[in-house]
């Protein structure tokens, strides 16, 4: 069974950066889900990749785990955020390139 390591990107709704330290393990699904015929929904007999996610401080230790329960495993490395420095000194600088609208 193959499981994906990786680290979750930030909420694009919010400019936090909380839940993003920790690396997740996930199940890759297994079979297709399946429409249930008595209502409608959408279910699957899979429960490990639709309702499992494991959490881990560090990328070595969901490695670690995956290694010693002999699991296939998938690392996806995360993408590094460029930060400008920014001060707010700099919105009334002499030489600002666009004009102070206040």
């Amino acid at each position: 069974m193959l499981v994906h390591i990786y680290q979750p990107a930030r909420n694009p709704m919010q400019s936090g950066v909380g839940k993003t330290k920790n690396w997740l393990l996930e199940f890759n699904q297994s079979e297709a889900k399946k429409i249930g015929a008595l209502a409608g929904y959408l279910g699957s007999g899979d429960t490990l990749s639709t309702q499992l996610k494991m959490s881990f401080e560090t990328k070595e230790d969901a490695i670690a785990f995956a290694v010693k329960k002999g699991l296939a495993y998938k690392i996806t490395e995360p993408h590094k955020r460029a930060r400008s420095p920014k001060a707010y000194a700099d919105n009334f600088a002499y030489g600002r390139k666009v004009n102070w609208t206040h």
